[in-house]
């Protein structure tokens, strides 16, 4: 059973399930042992995360440990700056 006991605020996961799948997104908040809020920075944007199952997700090594949760800060992390560091992931292998 996949837990999130290893995943962390700030790390990059692809869909695996749903209509997002092969969608990149970062962990915004993880809620329990099995559901984690995601982000995108497009259609899912910072004000409206995403509910995720952890067992939808493909997880990557790639941890942006500065990413927090805005509440209130002047974070450097926005919409557009998820979707810039996002791209990578995002890009179809022809």
């Amino acid at each position: 059973m996949d837990l999130t006991n290893n995943l962390k605020v700030g790390q990059v996961v692809k869909s695996r399930a749903g209509r997002d799948s092969g969608r990149a997104f970062l962990i915004y908040e993880i809620i329990d042992e099995q559901f984690v809020l995601v982000v995108d920075g497009d259609l899912r944007k910072l004000n409206n995360p995403k509910k995720k199952n952890v067992k939808h997700l493909i997880v990557y090594n790639t941890v942006f440990p500065d990413f927090k949760k805005n509440e209130g800060d002047t974070s450097k992390f926005n919409d557009a700056y998820v979707r810039r560091i996002l791209e990578p992931f995002n890009k179809k292998s022809v």
